[in-house]
């Protein structure tokens, strides 16, 4: 067994009802893996948007002041406080997915893990070390570090999962807003090699470049003005009637929704005022913009948008279905679902004030990973 320390340290985040939210490092007991755990020394963990909802919340980064070398403390705006009332004054762990060497094990069932490198899920990954169900555990191939693997569930679960929505929905394609993001990029490299057309969709011409350089057939900007005529034109192509969001706030799924309905109605042998009986559906799974989400009245009366949560579609397919993504995730994780890092920073930084405005910067490709 490995010399394993008595304490570790851990970042959490506690919204207080004084009106301020903390982000400390803490110091806690090292834990011991129980029945069916293991013990993982976490040697990367991405930053992720769902980590930041956490982390920080809907505070402005800008505003963040330290308060001593282990807490960092930032205002929180009014209007959240209504909003943050389930977690006031608990101090949560954060950190969806890392990656690490298991140390020890709760029993057999976990022993033939010992001295591998596993990517593991479960929140707490902001930690030196965090016990895991062996169950959650994804062990590597030879040849990847823990900085290739940091990154195997949350944006390649979802990148996977989108495609199998795609087509338990009957859809012959997808739409991708916020297209050229990490989870963007693998979704690209999964629809190429698939065979699955998508509409990326991007807002300035740099990220437009990076799909095109993946081999993507349809790369939109948002802000060019024959947007929503190409659009159109990709839905037409294409026949896609699936989209996913990841912006939330303002009119892109409106927009998308009504070139799907513009598309769909081409194949119409006579007018309707209802429109086209197709269903077209935008799937919202990110807020990267917070404001409300704008449907105009051209869409028709067949459309939805909805929420995507990775953890509930998972909790609809069987685990054979969990377990053939993620072999395959495992076997491709320097490939197809590679991810890109802005840079690495340590458990203290984390607290940093002028790094901590970077990674929530929020900003198309930028992504941070820590090396506690």
């Amino acid at each position: 067994m490995a010399d394993i320390p008595a304490t570790m340290r851990r970042i959490v985040s506690e919204a207080k009802s004084n009106g301020t939210l903390e982000v400390r490092i803490e110091e806690v007991p090292t834990p011991k893996p129980e029945a069916g755990q293991v013990l993982v020394k976490i040697e990367a963990a991405p930053i992720n948007p769902s980590d930041l909802a956490l982390l920080l919340s809907m505070t402005d980064a800008s505003q963040a002041k330290s308060v001593d070398a282990t807490t960092t403390s930032l205002p929180i705006p009014d209007f959240a406080m209504r909003m943050l009332q389930g977690r006031m004054d608990e101090a949560m762990p954060v950190g969806n997915e890392g990656s690490g060497t298991v140390v020890a094990a709760g029993d057999a069932a976990g022993e033939g893990l010992v001295g591998k490198l596993v990517a593991a899920a479960g929140g707490d990954m902001f930690a030196e070390y965090r016990c895991v169900p062996v169950a959650m555990c994804m062990p590597m191939p030879e040849g990847v570090s823990a900085r290739d693997a940091a990154s195997s569930f949350v944006n390649p679960m979802t990148a996977l999962s989108m495609t199998k929505v795609m087509k338990r929905d009957g859809s012959p394609a997808l739409v991708h807003t916020a297209a050229a993001s990490n989870l963007g990029q693998m979704l690209q490299r999964i629809c190429k090699a698939d065979g699955i057309p998508l509409i990326n969709i991007v807002r300035k011409p740099e990220q437009r470049a990076i799909l095109k350089d993946l081999g993507a057939d349809y790369a939109l900007n948002s802000e060019d003005g024959n947007f929503m005529a190409d659009l159109v034109e990709a839905c037409a192509e294409t026949g896609a009637i699936i989209g996913f969001d990841a912006v939330g706030g303002g009119d892109l799924s409106g927009r998308i929704i009504t070139a799907m309905e513009a598309a769909q109605s081409r194949k119409l042998t006579e007018y309707s005022r209802y429109g086209t009986s197709v269903h077209k559906q935008m799937y919202v799974y990110g807020r990267l913009d917070l404001g409300e989400v704008r449907v105009p009245p051209s869409v028709g009366m067949a459309w939805g948008v909805g929420g995507f949560l990775l953890t509930n579609f998972l909790a609809t397919i069987s685990p054979e279905e969990r377990m053939g993504m993620a072999m395959r995730i495992a076997t491709e994780i320097k490939t197809t679902f590679a991810s890109d890092y802005t840079g690495e920073i340590s458990l203290d930084d984390v607290l940093k004030p002028d790094v901590m405005a970077k990674y929530n910067a929020k900003a198309t490709g930028t992504k941070y990973l820590i090396k506690p």
